[in-house]
């Protein structure tokens, strides 16, 4: 009998082991920065382009997305792992690729819910006569959410310290690096979704970077997350040892 490619059940766990943590307290947190700051800066300048720039992929797109997938995705497996129910899981008779599809399925909606609308809101508050600029961060935080997702499942069954591994990937790569040297751009998540904000909401935030390219590399994160975070599952030890 062939596994669903979805499970009911698995959702239901994941969405329970998120918000049954102190992690569900910070995804609502994280939004609420965000929007807050931009009331505010729409208050001070009104609706200023540079100001609205900075604010969606400074913040947003640099700082809020990640953090949103990586509370989101280290809360779905991490957790089991760590206190070994996922033994419990795996002895079942269901496909290592269904339980990170179900998995993967709950942080992308995390995504949506706590980043993407959010950006959406913050993006509607800072330019309110130029909605397409909104739409554009949004459908960059969306896009940059899930690739993050996928790497971050990934993550947490490669290690039990997912979260400090994607902290400081996210501080010294996407950030410290990302910042100082222009190459990194090609093997940036963030530059990748920037590019596919420049298409949507016409603005400029990475040089030299094709839109084709930026949406392949995107896909292929999430794919090839996604399936290796299947594989690596299915080599699991049933003890919970790594």
């Amino acid at each position: 009998m062939t596994s669903p490619v979805v499970s009911r059940t698995i959702v239901r766990l994941g969405v329970r082991s998120i918000f049954g943590r102190w992690r569900g307290a910070l995804l609502f947190v994280l939004p609420a920065v965000l929007i807050g700051l931009s009331v505010l800066a729409r208050a001070l300048v009104g609706q200023d382009d540079e100001g609205a720039r900075h604010t969606l992929y400074g913040l947003g797109l640099v700082v809020i997305v990640p953090l949103v997938a990586l509370l989101a995705t280290s809360g779905l497996l991490a957790p089991e792992i760590d206190d070994g129910s996922i033994s419990y899981l795996l002895a079942k008779p269901i496909s290592r690729h269904t339980i990170v599809t179900s998995k993967l399925l709950v942080a992308a909606a995390c995504v949506l819910a706590f980043a993407a609308l959010p950006v959406l809101v913050a993006g509607l508050v800072l330019l309110t006569d130029t909605p397409s600029y909104a739409v554009g961060f949004a459908v960059g935080a969306l896009a940059e959410g899930v690739a993050y997702c996928a790497l971050f499942a990934l993550l947490s069954v490669l290690t039990r310290h997912a979260v400090v591994v994607g902290l400081i990937y996210l501080l010294v790569w996407e950030g410290l690096l990302g910042g100082l040297l222009d190459g990194v751009r090609w093997l940036s998540v963030t530059r990748w979704s920037a590019a596919v904000v420049q298409q949507v909401a016409d603005v400029s935030l990475v040089d030299d970077l094709p839109l084709a390219y930026a949406v392949l590399a995107l896909t292929v994160v999430i794919v090839a997350g996604a399936w290796q975070t299947g594989r690596a599952l299915r080599a699991f030890n049933l003890t919970g040892d790594e």
